[in-house]
């Protein structure tokens, strides 16, 4: 997981240093985006087999990040698009963050109808508990 987030940050540095100079604005663009990327993975594999495009009532995943964050692969999503635009350092990027933040807050909203209908109580407890 880890490395997977490592050989990209690589990756980025060594298509990048042909062309341009590494700069701190860079630096920290990989030192967000590989945390949030391994924590991203790390969210994704812990929802299992729960996973799923259109919002399902598969299971109540209420385990390891999704103890403490209803939605870790939306926040952790969003910071990755964070360090990326930070890397690439354009500033008409962060243009789009709100789009996309308003995008993962809909989803959220309809996970969180669909899960409430299927586990009711159970859901709304959990809920209680955690954040976003």
């Amino acid at each position: 997981m880890v490395l997977i987030g490592l050989a990209s940050s690589a990756f980025l540095w060594w298509t990048w240093i042909d062309d341009q100079i590494w700069t701190v604005r860079h630096t920290i663009g990989v030192i967000i985006m590989v945390p949030t990327f391994a924590l991203w993975v790390i969210a994704r594999h812990q929802l299992g087999a729960s996973f799923t495009v259109r919002p399902q009532a598969r299971a109540l995943v209420t385990h390891g990040l999704y103890s403490k964050i209803r939605n870790p692969i939306y926040l952790f999503g969003e910071l990755l698009n964070v360090g990326l635009f930070v890397f690439f350092g354009n500033p008409w990027l962060f243009l789009a963050f709100p789009v996309t933040i308003a995008i993962q807050a809909l989803r959220a909203r309809a996970e969180a109808r669909v899960l409430d209908a299927a586990f009711g109580d159970a859901y709304r407890a959990y809920r209680a508990q955690t954040w976003f």
